[in-house]
């Protein structure tokens, strides 16, 4: 099992305290940042009562773009089955016309 470090993030003014996979330490500080930086920008642009309303913001935000990705996703397996069955037709087609000569 990896020895896990300790890291202290700030998330919307709010300290915590998490063990994590050194390798994932850049990963983790770019994420808190990008939050810090979507809770500053939603508090710049609408008007709410407390933290908390901007930091459910953020959430609300964060999750329509990973069911984005998501979405795209299958787009692009579905491009690459239609790629897959276009190469291989044309491998039968190519190995037929070699056949033929």
């Amino acid at each position: 099992m990896k020895e896990l470090i300790p890291v202290n993030i700030v998330i919307a003014e709010r300290t915590y305290r998490l063990k994590i996979d050194p390798a994932d330490e850049q990963t983790v500080r770019k994420t808190v940042k990008l939050i810090n930086d979507k809770v500053y920008e939603f508090k710049s642009s609408f008007a709410g009562k407390d933290m908390q309303d901007y930091v459910s913001m953020v959430l609300l935000w964060f999750a329509t773009e990973q069911t984005k990705g998501t979405s795209d996703g299958y787009a692009l397996n579905d491009t690459a089955d239609k790629l897959s069955s276009l190469e291989a037709l044309l491998d039968k087609t190519l190995a037929e016309i070699k056949t033929g000569e």
